[in-house]
């Protein structure tokens, strides 16, 4: 996932005493364009999203991300948690046993997992990093 560079704006809740977005699972409003993958496979794949909360040394981190369909590798430089809302998609680590996401899917990606994703369906994602 690209690193998102704003900071969240007083809208939809963002500045609250408890950022929120309401109906995350269709919330496209204000989505920022996160560009493509650092190791795109195919090359199509487009992120966007919208940050909800970041602490002042930039961790944690907490926000919705939305992705189009396309493939790439991915390490992951620290721990993710997701909670999918919809789309299809897999995660095929490099050592282990694919993970099929799709609305309802819960993952926690450990720091330093590694692999390839492959997305069908746009997917969108809850998420934090810590």
């Amino acid at each position: 996932m690209a690193e998102p560079a704003e900071k969240p704006a007083a809208a939809s809740g963002l500045d609250s005493s408890a950022p929120h977005i309401h109906g995350a699972s269709t919330y496209d409003r204000d989505l920022r364009d996160w560009g493509g993958h650092l190791e795109p496979l195919d090359g199509r794949s487009q992120n966007r999203g919208r940050l909800l909360w970041k602490g002042d040394n930039g961790l944690p981190e907490a926000g919705l991300w939305v992705c189009t369909p396309g493939s790439w590798r991915l390490t992951l430089p620290r721990d993710e948690m997701c909670h999918f809302l919809a789309g299809r998609a897999v995660y095929r680590p490099s050592e282990g046993e694919p993970i099929e996401v799709g609305a309802g899917t819960l993952v926690h990606f450990p720091e330093g997992w590694s692999g390839t994703v492959e997305v069908f369906e746009t997917i969108r994602s809850v998420y934090m990093l810590r």
